[in-house]
Order: structure tokens, then sequence, then C-alpha cells
């Protein structure tokens, strides 16, 4: 299994990780308890139904504990799973593997969580055009693994940071003295190779974005009605998007009014872990 993301920026979130939770001391407890020269086979399984991400990045944690460890992929990223199935296996020293154990499963069960909840808005829309799309409503820090676990759910990415798209929000309107105004400004610092995205709230607003030359509008808190609506307007002029309070519950309604995409914020900042643990084998 290959690196999801940069390996050194993998590496850098482990140790940063590993450091927080052994401190200057180590693992204390099992210094106490388990002889250094214990070697030991352990596997991590899933005690819930879900779509795993993370699988790369905890086994990582394992080998940086301690390089000897021998760590088995029995599952990969992106795979469905239900109680009981075997995610990896790891065998080795025993101290470095319970040094290890919190960190790789923070890493798989938060991940893994993000992958499920997306997949699970992802097969609510299934046969619809529109895709769920991520928000910038993350961890701090862990915001492109994050993002890795939504593609790994069936889902799609929105921006990375505010370096590398302009989408224009409500505060840019009002500070910039209104929709037309806000869009004209951006297209003169734009470069050829970025889009325009305006945020909405009402359909005379999205107008107003269509006639400035939005090339992606992003429409807030609208019910169905008013997305079909203003997907009618906006005539594939530009991509539609639609935000704002989006759950399972709601989001086939919204995505059959016609937008091309529903981004959701939660199943980055409230997705909840999937439940996976790690237990002795020998």
């Amino acid at each position: 299994m290959t690196a999801p993301v940069p390996l050194p920026l993998i590496d850098n979130l482990i140790r940063r990780s590993l450091a927080e939770d052994l401190g200057d001391s180590g693992d204390i407890t099992s210094a106490a308890i388990v002889a250094e020269e214990a070697q030991a086979s352990a596997m991590i399984s899933a005690r819930a139904a879900g779509v795993l991400a993370g699988v790369y990045v905890a086994s990582r944690v394992f080998n940086l504990v301690d390089k000897t460890l021998r760590v088995t992929h029995r599952a990969i990223d992106g795979a469905s799973v239900e109680p009981g199935d075997v995610v990896l296996e790891v065998s080795g020293p025993a101290r470095a593997i319970l040094a290890s154990e919190r960190v790789a499963l923070n890493f798989l069960g938060h991940l893994s969580g993000i992958a499920t909840a997306t997949a699970e808005i992802a097969t609510v829309v299934k046969g619809t055009k529109a895709k769920v799309c991520c928000t910038r409503k993350t961890t701090p820090g862990l915001r492109v693994l994050e993002k890795y676990a939504v593609r790994c759910g069936g889902g799609v990415n929105h921006r990375f940071g505010l370096y590398d798209a302009i989408l224009i929000k409500d505060n840019h309107i009002a500070i910039s003295g209104g929709v037309s105004e806000a869009v004209r400004a951006a297209k003169t610092k734009a470069g050829h190779m970025i889009n325009i995205e305006v945020e909405v709230d009402t359909l005379d607003q999205l107008d107003e974005a269509l006639s400035a030359g939005a090339q992606i509008v992003l429409l807030d808190n609208m019910t169905p009605e008013q997305l079909k609506e203003a997907v009618a307007r906006t005539d594939g002029r530009a991509l539609t998007e639609a935000s704002g309070s989006i759950t399972t519950n709601v989001a086939r309604a919204i995505a059959e009014s016609g937008v091309d995409l529903i981004s959701v914020g939660w199943i980055t900042h409230s997705a909840p872990c999937l439940d996976l643990g790690l237990d002795f084998t020998v």
C-alpha cells in the first residue's frame, strides 16, 4: 500500500501525535510490567460496520515507533468492513505495539469515521449527478488526511485552503459593497486558471452573480424548491453547489434539484469515529 498523501507530511503528523502521547518518559505502564524482550502479535479489527480510511497511516505509526514491527494489511482504504473484519496485523516487540496502539487507532478510527459518514450521504444521492463535497471545516493540522478520507468514502474535495481558490462569501460581499463589486474585484486579481465562486442566499443574488460572470455559485440554505429554480436560472452557465445544514434526511431531495455539488461540513468536523480495536493474539 502506498502513501495516500506525501510521506513527509504523514510522518510529521504521526511524530507530533506520538510525542503528545509518549512525552519524555515513554509508556511507563508497559515499561513497568512488560519484559523488554517480550514478543507478541496483535490485530486491529472492526467493531462496527463502516468504510475504511487511514490504514496506511495506522501501519506507519507502528513502523515509526519500531521499524522492526511487521505489519500486514488485511484491508485497504475505501473498503467496507463489518464487525469482526480484520484490518491489519502487527507482530514484534510487545512494548512497541502497546506504545503505538492508541495513536494508530486514533488516526484509523477518525479517518474511517469521515469515510463512513461521506459514504452514507454519497449512497443517498446515488443516481443523481450531485457529488458530495467536503469543506474547510476540518481539524487543524489534519485537513489533508481528512480530505483524503472524504475521497475514500466516495466524496470529492472542495478547496484545500484560502490559497488555492476564490470563494466570495457573505462577509466579503458585505465589505466590498455587493455581489457585482466583489466579482469585478476578484476578476482583476484572479489568473486565468482560477475560477471564481460566489455564495448567494437569494435568487436575486444568484442573478447578480451570474451576470457578473461567476463560474461557480454556492446556494446557501435554500430549500429544494429554491434550488430547483436556481438550477433552472443558472442553465449551465455555472456550476451549482448546495450548502447549509445538509443531512442524510434531506440530501436526496437536494440532489434531485439538479445541483452539481452538495457541500457538507459535518462529515469532517463532526463525524463519529468508526469503532475499531486492537487485540493481542499471542
